[in-house]
């Protein structure tokens, strides 16, 4: 006796290169996650099953996310990194003034070393901050 089996993915395109995360059981789970990753669309993958447990057919199906309300967080998710041009060592800081602290001390311990900041955002990505000495104050 054949069956269908059904997932969910969130995608961001229908082209053939596409970003897809996922497997979800509901779409009501895919639908959540592609509005925090900004996703515009759902793929809904059914399997037909046959009797011996092997894959028959396979449908595509994709359903395209109506504008809507995004789910924004209450905090912009920012992470501050520095990272000395010398020597490279890192560090990660949720607040200005840590990344600002963390680079006074190592400067200090460490003589003609230079701190960069860089600042990461999940739209923007990986920023660097220039002249930030100037505007931490």
């Amino acid at each position: 006796m054949a069956y269908k089996e059904t997932f969910w993915m969130a995608c961001d395109s229908t082209e053939q290169m596409r970003a897809e995360y996922g497997p979800f059981h509901t779409r009501a789970e895919a639908e959540q996650e592609a509005r925090k990753l900004a996703f515009g669309y759902l793929l809904r993958y059914e399997h037909i099953i046959g009797d011996n447990e092997d894959i028959q057919e396979v449908r595509c199906i994709f359903v395209e996310l109506p504008p809507g309300p995004v789910a924004v967080p209450a905090r912009l998710i920012r992470k501050l990194h520095t990272r000395c041009a010398t020597c490279g060592e890192t560090a990660i800081h949720d607040e200005a003034w840590q990344a600002e602290v963390w680079a006074d001390i190592h400067e200090f311990e460490h003589s003609r070393h230079r701190v960069r900041l860089f600042e990461q955002t999940r739209a923007d990505g990986l920023k660097e901050i220039s002249d930030w000495r100037d505007t931490c104050a």
